[in-house]
């Protein structure tokens, strides 16, 4: 298959992924089983890796590397919807993988800061957002921070899988996923220049299942 030939590719880059390349594979079928059920994926981090849940996002929500033209069918329906501006959406929107980043939504955030916890900010949200049968990506360099834990006790108590993406021992994070990818770093920085090439190879993974053009 296609989607593996991206997994290896990615170690052949990065050898040193290799000793978390089964757990790769596994948070793909994952997260192509949550899509194939019509689930929706929830990320959450802090700093950097605030920034890693914006842009797995941008990958999932539009094309990466492939155009994902909409369906014949969506787009006579637009024509039909919208004569006047059928035609440009039909020609300009892309195929979407339901992605949500909980790292936005500032309203709710600080409402939720100044009224209850700020920890709990990710957790609310998730509560809010998640249904069983979507996936929490939680992102945790140490893999032991507090808002990104709350939500991944949300997720289990809701029957949402959990990804861990951390680093160093994995940390808390590790214990609370189903999948844990626990790169093999120590230092922040380099945990998260090797989340980026993960990730990315998960979300051309799950385009190429998902998408022919």
């Amino acid at each position: 298959m296609k989607e593996m030939e991206y997994l290896e590719e990615l170690t052949g880059r990065y050898p040193v992924l290799e000793a978390v390349k089964e757990d790769i594979r596994a948070a793909y079928e994952l997260l192509k089983d949550c899509y194939e059920q019509g689930g929706k994926v929830l990320i959450a981090g802090n700093g950097g890796s605030c920034a890693d849940s914006e842009h797995i996002v941008g990958e999932l929500m539009k094309g990466f590397v492939k155009r994902r033209p909409v369906s014949p069918e969506f787009a006579h329906a637009l024509r039909q919807a919208d004569p006047q501006r059928g035609a440009a959406l039909a020609e300009g929107l892309q195929g979407a993988l339901p992605a949500i980043a909980l790292t936005g939504h500032t309203a709710l955030s600080t409402a939720f800061l100044n009224d209850v916890d700020g920890e709990m900010i990710y957790a609310q949200q998730l509560y809010g957002y998640g249904k069983k049968g979507d996936v929490f990506i939680g992102i945790s360099t140490s893999g032991n921070a507090k808002n990104v834990m709350y939500a991944a006790a949300v997720a289990k108590a809701m029957g949402i899988k959990v990804i861990g993406l951390a680093g160093k021992d994995g940390g808390a994070l590790a214990k609370a996923s189903d999948v844990p990818i626990v790169v093999p770093e120590k230092e922040t920085f380099k945990i998260q220049e090797l989340h980026l090439p993960v990730y990315h190879a998960l979300c051309l993974m799950l385009e190429e299942h998902f998408y022919e053009v």
